[in-house]
């Protein structure tokens, strides 16, 4: 049975349950020790009570009430700042919360308590009326984390005042309720807090102090690949290919899952991260100890915002930023603007959650919504179910929002009690919800909120589309995708442009595809893949696709059997639901089976094609097409092969793979023809939309999600199988080609480094608009002529054992040389070829990236990269920031940064510029081939977020950047070399 508190009370562990260190109930007696740090034993500090409440609230008094605090270990000079900061917190939390005369307790109807809760209406403020939803849940976070030290009064008060403070760019500090990992961020993420645990044992202090101390949930979903499509088999064949893979990694997050307290590991097979946390992780409603607050989680992958659609703030981060929030320190943000969604109407026949989302993608897009939130409202949520919230809300990072947030209704409540929440759960939350006025009810007349800015959708206007071939904000309506596609070929290359010549559009490739004779075009599907937590979340798109199936196995259509089919739902209940409607068998016959449970071709483990059609497609340079379910179609992340990719909903994915091609108007041509010699229509196998409401009525149960949840814990026998160490540190094996031991503390002292300028730096790349983490960094295959491959050939993995890169991030020397890797990348000092290599300036020798790179560190020299607009736009993904630190990068200086990504370079150390409006490279005069100088003062006193920066050239340019340093904890960070080295710095001084 489900419960909304925390994993510990509602969720198995894998591994031994630890609990967090509880405090002492012994007295606690004055501390005079020499060298405490605290107490004041041979410090200026002198002795009084705020000492020992000091200690008793973080947890340092051993027993007996001694103190555990260990002497300082900080330079001399930084003693009197280490001194004033520990003052301010001493007194600052004399009188605990500054806001504890509003904890109010939440009656249970027939009795009893909930628990406690801070009230927001208790404050009596009539500005907390007009707040947005969104901003509410920050405000009670504030409130209810007011220690004047982390979290102020001041900082109260900013939230409060949102309507003024926003536009201003004010910082406020968030501690979220939970972290989330999937495995392709949770074990580089692992492999930091075990390497963070070495540095801190190597600088003298207790390593069990790097430890979670909010709830981290990790989904192992990242790994399966398609490496056997079209078979009954294909699950288990998958996951043994999966386990070969990945078993060492596996074992290392199973060891983490005991080695840390407060976390918990999800096995391979059991789903998607984001539908997993939607179907049975999200709380909504926290209840720990007796006190009651919203749940709120950040991610370390972009699309956690699909739990926004739950009324759950969440939105993913940057791993190493992840880090340390899990190691208690609060995310510093700028307050954001809310943009105010409101819709009206009602979804035509037809049309699908997938076709709205590709809808509220564009528009907002072409709105600007880059940092802020948006919130949507209106009578026309009362048409949208749970699952289409979600779907919309998942698609955020696509839209540029940090949230795409659904504030909690009554149509929350019914998808909580259909997932198998209990009873009383959801009335503690609709309870909460209510008396914190956090809860939206459409029966009783609406305040007026305010927002930053405003937009509106009627559902009606809201038309069947697709979205391609390169990016997800690229929609085309169905009735436009032949002119469209016909406008792709012809076009110079680009977003929506392949430059095909006219002569060799309409080219037909004949082979023998295992004997059988076949044929492919330009625009011809080679991938349909039903997939992603996007779409396999919503039960009335999976329906439809298997009505979809259905209809077109009883008029006789067969997809063509070159074109790769799969479906990889994203929990075991659509599996439960499909085979209760009966529509499995027939998405079966049309090779739809089941392939595995993760993310597979969405994230690009879309598995090998067939020899014979990679053959026809490379040997004649054909535009092949992939149609997926998902929410990325950048260029090379689906598959290398396939030059043009698009985002359909699941019954589209089944239509365009029997119709075979993209280059056809489903209004005017046939998609096949049927058993009887007639021509089919799209209109022949469309499902209405009552058609599929009454399936998923009839099939989708709450004993499903009841029955998957209870067993999600137990693993399978090849997990269950591995064997794992108990120890607090890891055990690194310099033999490993998976987990390796980073060199980011290596030589780490008290010091902080302090601010770096950049003198001379060379320009490693010159890169253009839209570079996608998936450009720096890719998740897909190991090319076996990559730096990356040479790498694991020398160690004596063959080619069959490379993996991809995203289940090797673990290990660091794979991930420097995989850096900038991906063979669509386009570096403009390559004069239009396109391919991972650039040009080492000194010598003027075309190199693959990484070896120019490290030609450059041999050789002591800085460099930087210049880049468009939208740079490091896609996944939240570290790894691209991480890749060129350890390549040696130092700043990049762009037109513009996607939000995680540059919140991950200030992490890493790097510095991100951005051009002045109007300015970039091309319109500087910049070649890429001058040695460029950034002065930066040399103490980061001098140094203030958001200043204006001197970029000087060798020859003799010199042009202005703004330092994209947000928040002056941001600047802290730079200080001390990053995130990372901050936070064991900061553990030791603090001794937290």
């Amino acid at each position: 049975m489900y419960k909304a508190a925390p994993p510990t009370a509602g969720l198995a562990r894998v591994g031994p349950v630890r609990a967090s260190r509880p405090q002492s109930s012994l007295s606690p007696v004055p501390c005079r020790r020499i060298g405490c740090s605290v107490g004041g034993g041979g410090r200026s500090l002198s002795f009084s009570r705020s000492c020992v409440e000091l200690q008793r609230r973080l947890g340092l008094l051993g027993r007996g009430g001694v103190c555990l605090v260990p002497p300082f270990r900080v330079p001399a000079r930084a003693s009197a700042v280490v001194i004033e900061r520990f003052q301010r917190k001493i007194a600052a939390m004399d009188d605990g919360n500054a806001f504890k005369e509003i904890l109010t307790s939440l009656p249970k109807p027939g009795g009893g308590e909930f628990g406690k809760y801070y009230s927001l209406p208790a404050l009596n403020d009539p500005r907390i009326g007009k707040l947005p939803y969104s901003i509410r849940i920050l405000l009670e976070s504030a409130i209810r984390n007011c220690d004047n030290f982390q979290v102020t009064k001041n900082d109260v008060e900013k939230i409060l005042d949102w309507e003024n403070t926003s536009p201003k760019q004010v910082e406020i500090p968030f501690k979220p309720a939970r972290v989330l990992l999937q495995d392709f961020t949770g074990v580089p993420a692992v492999v930091d807090l075990a390497c963070m645990r070495d540095a801190m044992q190597n600088l003298g202090d207790d390593p069990k102090k790097i430890n979670p101390l909010v709830p981290v949930d990790l989904v192992i979903d990242h790994s399966v690949q398609v490496d056997l499509a079209r078979s009954e088999n294909a699950v288990q064949a998958n996951m043994e290919l999966e386990f070969y893979r990945n078993k060492e990694r596996f074992a290392f997050l199973k060891w983490g899952s005991t080695a840390f307290h407060n976390m918990l590991v999800v096995p391979p097979g059991s789903g998607i991260v984001h539908q997993v946390n939607l179907e049975y992780l999200g709380r909504v409603v926290f209840n720990t100890d007796g006190l009651l607050y919203p749940d709120s989680v950040v991610g370390t992958d972009s699309h956690t915002t699909m739990i926004d659609g739950l009324g759950v703030a969440g939105w993913g981060v940057g791993g190493i930023e992840a880090e340390a929030v899990m190691l208690g320190q609060p995310m510093s943000m700028v307050l954001p603007g809310v943009v105010g969604f409101k819709l009206s109407g009602k979804l035509g026949d037809g049309v699908t959650a997938t076709d709205l989302v590709l809808t509220v993608t564009q528009l907002l897009r072409k709105h600007g919504v880059v940092g802020k939130f948006v919130e949507f409202y209106g009578e026309g949520m009362s048409e949208l179910s749970l699952a289409d919230r979600a779907t919309i809300a998942n698609m955020s990072p696509e839209y540029g929002a940090t949230m795409g947030f659904f504030p909690v209704d009554h149509v929350t409540l019914q998808y909580l009690r259909l997932t198998g929440r209990s009873d009383e759960t959801v009335a503690m939350i609709e309870a909460y919800l209510r008396a914190n006025k956090m809860f939206v009810d459409y029966s009783e007349p609406q305040n007026e909120r305010v927002y930053s800015s405003y937009l509106e959708l009627n559902l009606t206007e809201v038309e069947p589309c697709i979205s391609g071939p390169k990016r997800p904000h690229d929609r085309v309506p169905l009735k436009e995708m032949k002119t469209d596609w016909h406008s792709c070929l012809s076009n110079k290359v680009g977003f929506k442009g392949f430059a095909v010549p006219k002569e060799s559009q309409e080219k037909v490739v004949k082979f023998s595809f295992h004997g059988q004779p076949a044929e492919l075009k330009h625009g011809s599907v080679v991938i349909a893949a039903i997939t992603s937590c996007t779409n396999t979340s919503n039960p009335s798109v999976m329906l439809g696709a298997g009505l979809v199936a259905k209809k077109a196995c009883e008029l006789g259509l067969e997809i063509k059997p070159w074109i790769k089919t799969s479906l990889a739902p994203g929990s075991g209940v659509v599996t439960k639901y499909l085979l209760q409607s009966g529509l499995q068998k027939y998405l079966n016959q049309q090779g739809f089976n089941i392939v595995g449970y993760g993310c597979t071709t969405c994230i690009g483990n879309s598995g090998d094609l067939d020899e014979s059609v990679a053959a026809a497609i490379s040997d004649n340079d054909i535009v092949a097409a992939a149609v997926l379910s998902g929410n990325r179609n950048f260029e090379g992340r689906v598959h290398p092969l396939t030059r043009a990719n698009y985002l359909a909903s699941p019954p589209l994915v089944v239509a365009y793979a029997l119709a075979g091609t993209v280059d056809i108007d489903f209004e005017k041509e046939p998609i096949g023809r049927g058993k009887d010699g007639k021509d089919v229509y799209f209109k022949d196998i469309w499902p209405s939309n009552e058609e599929i409401a009454t399936v998923v009525q009839s099939s989708v149960l709450p004993e499903m999600f009841k029955s998957t949840y209870e067993a999600i814990t137990r693993g399978n026998p090849m997990w269950n199988q591995l064997s794992i160490p108990s120890s607090t540190l890891y055990s690194w094996d310099t033999q490993s080609t998976y987990i390796h031991e980073p060199p980011y503390f290596k030589g780490m002292t008290m010091d902080p480094p302090g601010p770096h300028g950049v003198r001379d730096a060379y320009c490693l790349l010159l890169l253009g608009d839209s570079i996608t983490t998936d450009h720096i960094s890719p998740a897909g295959s190991i090319h076996r002529d990559s730096p990356a491959a040479r790498y694991l050939l020398e160690r004596g993995v063959d080619q069959r054992g490379f993996n991809s890169y995203g289940s090797r991030r673990g290990n660091d020397e794979v991930m420097a040389r995989g850096t900038f890797a991906n063979i669509r990348l386009v570096n403009k000092l390559l004069k239009g070829e396109v391919g991972p290599k650039t040009i080492h300036i000194p010598t003027g020798e075309k190199l693959p990236v990484y070896d120019a790179a490290m030609r450059y560190k041999e050789d002591g020299h800085d460099t930087i990269i210049l880049a468009g607009a939208e740079y490091g736009s896609g996944s939240s993904r570290d790894w691209a920031a991480k890749g060129p630190m350890l390549q040696g990068v130092k700043a990049v200086i762009a037109k513009s940064f996607e939000r995680i990504h540059r919140s991950n370079l200030v992490g890493m150390g790097i510095i991100p510029l951005c051009f002045k409006p109007g300015e970039d490279s091309e319109t500087l005069g910049l070649t890429g081939y001058e040695r460029f100088s950034i002065d930066l003062p040399s103490s980061v006193k001098d140094l203030r977020p958001g200043q204006d920066v001197a970029v000087v050239t060798d020859n003799g340019k010199s042009f202005t950047c703004t330092a994209r340093f947000d928040t002056e904890v941001e600047l802290a960070y730079f200080d001390h070399g990053g995130i990372l080295p901050f936070v064991i710095r900061n553990l030791i001084n603090s001794k937290q």
